[in-house]
């Protein structure tokens, strides 16, 4: 379950807009999109959002190692993303392999080969992605406030295993990190709070 979670999350990060859902506007969706970086970073992140044909396009061209993405309005439910720099060609990959319609399988395979080839290049150090999710109900696309807004981490560790890390493959307790896809250039540790109490 907590994969499909997982999978579901990277998809709305790299997938490409394709419905008729108009985005809110570039400030709103620049105010959102910064939801998921430290604060300390937010003033200088680059934030990728959605023009009003809904194709990806730059929103803030920043001048720091963090780029964020915006909510995708074709996509159901909120979900916003911030990631070091050095990800983006993995990210921007796998959102080229989704617009030919690969599926969540052909993706992964295909990035592992390419990585393995070098035709992918992988971060050579730890690297974070940061996702903050929400159910539509809690979001207001005018303003771009967002209420019962949760927040899950992740940090790349190309071809870490549970040996190389000490960590466990499954959660030992909520919140507490565990590695996905060991061994791979995937490989990644997951780091799931628990979900906070509504408001």
């Amino acid at each position: 379950m907590r994969n499909i979670l997982f999978l579901s999350i990277l998809i709305l990060v790299e997938h490409p807009s394709f419905a008729q859902t108009k985005p809110p506007s570039a400030e709103v969706q620049i105010k959102s999109a910064l939801m998921a970086a430290p604060a300390d970073k937010r003033d200088g992140a680059t934030v990728y959002g959605y023009s009003q044909n809904n194709e990806l396009v730059i929103l803030k061209q920043g001048t720091n190692e963090l780029i964020c993405v915006a909510d995708d309005p074709s996509q159901p439910e909120f979900s916003v993303a911030c990631y070091h720099k050095d990800l983006h060609p993995f990210m921007q990959r796998g959102r080229e392999l989704r617009k030919e319609g690969r599926s969540n399988q052909q993706v992964f395979d295909e990035r592992e080969k390419e990585a393995k080839s070098g035709r992918l290049i992988m971060p050579k150090q730890p690297t974070t992605l940061v996702v903050v999710s929400a159910k539509d109900a809690d979001v207001d696309k005018s303003t771009g406030e967002v209420k019962n807004s949760y927040m899950r981490s992740v940090v790349y560790i190309p071809y870490a295993t549970a040996e190389s890390t000490g960590l466990p493959l499954k959660p030992e307790a909520p919140g507490m990190p565990w590695i996905m896809h060991p061994g791979t250039h995937g490989a990644h540790i997951m780091i799931n709070p628990p979900a906070p109490e509504k408001k």
